[in-house]
C-alpha cells in the first residue's frame, strides 16, 4: 500500500484537486481512491559505465497513472532532485490534461536520478539505452508512449526509439513522441506548447471582452515556452510591456521589440541590461500594469503575498507549478480569469497525440495542418470548460478539473471492474 502523500508536495496537491473534481461531480468513494491511485509503478536500478571506466549505478522509474482511455503517454525527466512521488504526479497530471482535451490517452512519467549536465554525450546514451531496456515490456505504440521532459530532448527521444525498435527487429516510431522529423517527428512541434497557450489565452480574452490586439502583456520565464508566446502574441498586435527571468527582467511601457530582445539573449544579453527599457525585479514582474499575465517560469510561483498587487484581468498558466491553490482562490475571488495549465499548457500533449496518430498510419501532415487542428482542439478544450464552469458554478480550474476527472470516471464505469 502506497504511504499517504507529505501535505504540499506535488501529489498531495494532485489529489487535492482529484478529490475536488469529485466532489463537485458526487463521485463515490471507490471511484476517487481508483482516480488517486496509480495502475503501476515500476522502479529499477540503472548501472552505466562512466568514461573513466568507473560504474554507477543511477534509479530509474516509469509510472502509469490510468489507461481506462487508452495506452498511457508522458514524459521523461533526467534530473537530481527527481523522484516517485513526483512522476505518480506529474502522470496524474498528464491523465488529466489527455482528458480535458478528450484525447485516447492515459498518463504516465518517468524519471532518472542523475544530473545530465555532468555526462557526456556517450554516456548519456548508454544511460538512455539501457533505461529503455529496462523498459522494455512496459512500453510500446499500444502501451506507453514517451516524449519529452525535464532535460531530455528530440536526441533522447531518437535513443529510446532506436533501442525499442531493435527489441522488436523492425522500426517503431511511435513509441515516442518528440522525435525530430528526419525519423517520423512531426512537424510543427517546437511552437506547440506557445500556440496552445496563445490560444488558451485569446479565447480567455475573447470571454472578457477583450481583442488581442493592443492588450499589455507580462511574460514571467523567458524559455523556450516563454520566448515562443512572446514572439506569437507580438505578431498579434498585442504589446509585451514586461518580461521577466530568475536574473531580472526588462519593462517598457510602451511595448518592447520581442525580435530585439530574443536577438539580445541569443548574444548573452541579460534582459535587465536591455537597452532603452527599465530594469525590473524577478519579483516585481508578475505585478506590472498589464492586462495579461501569462506565467512560464518554472523557478517560480505566485503565493497568497503576492496575488494581491497582481493588476491583470487574465492569467494563463503555461507551465505546471506557477499559482499556488491560495493564490488561486483569492486572484479568482477578485474576478481574475485564470487559465490553468492543465488546459493551456496542453498543447505539448495534443501535438505527441498528433504525432502517433501519424506515426501509426505512416501519414504525415504539413506544419499548417497541425497548427491547425491544435487550434481547434484548444478553443474545443476551452469550450468545454467554460460550459462546464456555468454548469456547476465553478472556478474556470475547478471546472477543467472536473471535466478531465469525468472523463476517466465514465470509461472507468463503462469499462468496469476485471474480474
Amino acid at each position: 500500500m502506497m504511504s499517504s502523500p507529505v501535505d504540499g508536495s506535488l501529489y498531495a496537491v494532485a489529489v487535492r484537486q482529484v478529490d475536488a473534481a469529485a466532489d463537485i461531480l458526487g463521485l463515490p468513494d471507490g471511484v476517487r481512491r481508483i482516480l488517486c491511485s496509480p495502475k503501476r509503478v515500476f522502479t529499477f536500478q540503472v548501472p552505466i559505465e562512466r568514461e573513466t571506466g568507473e560504474i554507477e549505478v543511477l534509479s530509474g522509474c516509469r509510472v502509469h497513472h490510468n489507461i481506462n482511455r487508452g495506452p498511457a503517454l508522458g514524459g521523461l525527466r533526467y534530473h537530481l532532485d527527481s523522484s516517485v512521488e513526483e512522476a505518480i504526479a506529474l502522470a496524474m497530471q498528464m491523465t488529466w490534461k489527455c482528458g480535458v482535451m478528450q484525447l485516447p490517452f492515459g498518463g504516465a512519467a518517468g524519471a532518472l536520478i542523475c544530473d545530465p549536465a555532468g555526462m557526456s554525450l556517450r554516456e548519456l546514451e548508454r544511460l538512455t539505452r539501457r533505461y529503455t531496456n529496462e523498459l522494455a515490456p512496459l512500453i510500446g505504440p499500444t502501451n506507453d508512449i514517451i516524449m519529452p521532459g525535464l532535460n531530455t530532448d528530440s536526441q533522447v527521444m531518437a535513443w529510446i526509439m532506436d533501442t525499442y525498435s531493435m527489441h522488436q527487429g523492425y522500426t517503431v516510431p511511435a513509441v515516442v513522441a518528440g522525435k525530430d522529423v528526419s525519423i517520423g517527428g512531426t512537424e510543427g512541434r517546437l511552437e506547440a506548447i506557445g500556440l496552445g497557450v496563445v490560444t488558451a489565452l485569446a479565447r480567455g480574452a475573447s470571454t472578457l471582452g477583450k481583442k488581442l490586439a493592443g492588450c499589455r502583456v507580462a511574460v514571467q520565464g523567458f524559455g523556450n515556452v516563454g520566448r515562443t508566446v512572446a514572439s506569437l502574441l507580438s505578431a498579434c498586435e498585442c504589446k509585451i510591456v514586461a518580461v521577466g527571468e530568475a536574473a531580472g527582467g526588462a519593462l517598457l511601457p510602451l511595448g518592447l521589440d520581442v525580435g530585439g530582445l530574443i536577438d539580445h539573449c541569443r548574444t548573452g544579453g541579460q534582459l535587465q541590461d536591455l537597452p532603452g527599457a527599465e530594469s525590473i525585479s524577478y519579483a516585481d514582474m508578475p505585478s506590472s500594469d498589464c492586462d495579461i499575465l501569462v506565467l512560464a517560469a518554472g523557478d517560480s510561483c505566485l503565493t497568497l503575498e503576492d496575488a494581491p498587487s497582481i493588476r491583470a484581468r487574465l492569467v494563463v498558466e503555461a507551465i505546471a507549478g506557477t499559482t499556488s491553490e491560495e493564490a488561486y482562490r483569492l486572484l479568482d475571488d477578485r474576478g481574475v480569469l485564470i487559465v490553468p495549465e492543465v488546459l493551456a499548457g496542453a498543447g505539448n500533449a495534443v501535438v505527441s497525440y498528433f504525432e502517433w496518430v501519424q506515426g501509426r498510419q505512416e501519414s504525415f501532415w504539413t506544419p499548417q495542418q497541425v497548427h491547425e487542428r491544435l487550434d481547434a482542439a484548444m478553443s474545443d478544450a476551452f469550450a468545454q470548460v467554460w460550459a462546464a464552469r456555468e454548469r456547476f458554478g465553478v472556478s474556470f480550474r475547478s471546472a477543467a478539473y472536473a471535466l478531465a476527472v469525468k472523463a476517466v470516471a465514465d470509461a472507468t464505469e463503462y469499462r468496469g471492474i476485471y474480474p
